[in-house]
């Protein structure tokens, strides 16, 4: 935009880097077959894990799974409600300018951007378990701050502590659901986690859009804490069944 580009640009841009990202990846087949041959050269002499087709409705049914999807449709409740709104919230309910507001929440993914590299650190002193909580932890303290009616920089502040909170929640529950499944069911979670995942992201954005326009949208934090809360139950629930 700085250089006199239409918006249209962006997008141009982008589906450019995805093409490029499609022939890089079509080029490497080849690479994933020997990979596969490799394996199976090393894999020679070990029980092999069979994985039996389940259906949906099988897959719901295994102690956890329900609550393995709700983690996941509250975190992105959270994560994708906060990063598409909260620039009208500082702006029709803080008086932020639209600029400012705009900029405020590319922050919020530059703290989860950031956050999601530093866990790779933290992980090696801490478990799933544990950065699940801290990250759920830090999403309160987030929401907490920006509830403050302080100004610009503390909602700032709180915009980044949220997005540090999502950074590890998604990674390591994924890593989790070998050990919590089991190894031959934990592709069936996992497919049932990224699809409630995407749910979430579909539903409870609009949702807040319907929320924000009846009651304002000073609401945000509470419809956050609200998602965090629920969260927060389904993680503890599947940590008692698994």
């Amino acid at each position: 935009l700085t250089q006199g580009l239409v918006w249209n640009w962006g997008y141009r841009y982008v589906g450019i880097m995805q093409v490029i990202l499609t022939i890089i990846l079509v080029i490497s087949l080849p690479v994933w077959k020997k990979h596969e041959a490799m394996k199976t050269q090393l894999e020679e002499g070990k029980e092999e894990i069979h994985s039996e087709p389940l259906t949906l409705a099988q897959t719901l049914a295994i102690p956890g799974a329900k609550a393995a999807a709700l983690v996941f449709f509250f975190y992105c409740a959270v994560e994708q409600t906060a990063g598409l709104w909260v620039a009208s919230f500082l702006t029709m309910s803080r008086g932020i300018a639209p600029e400012a507001a705009a900029a405020f929440a590319g922050r919020f993914f530059v703290g989860l951007t950031i956050g999601r590299g530093l866990s790779g650190f933290v992980t090696m002193k801490f478990n799933d378990t544990q950065m699940v909580r801290l990250g759920q932890g830090m999403i309160l303290v987030g929401i907490a701050v920006l509830c403050l009616p302080l100004g610009q920089m503390v909602s700032l502040i709180g915009l980044i502590l949220i997005g540090f909170g999502c950074a590890p929640i998604f990674p390591c529950c994924i890593h989790a659901t070998p050990a919590r499944f089991g190894e031959e069911r934990s592709q069936k979670i996992i497919g049932l986690q990224m699809a409630s995942a995407y749910v979430g992201v579909l539903s409870m954005p609009p949702l807040f859009g319907l929320v924000g326009t009846t009651f304002g949208m000073w609401i945000l934090p509470l419809y956050l804490l609200v998602s965090l809360v629920l969260m927060v139950c389904a993680h503890e629930k599947l940590l008692k069944i698994s």
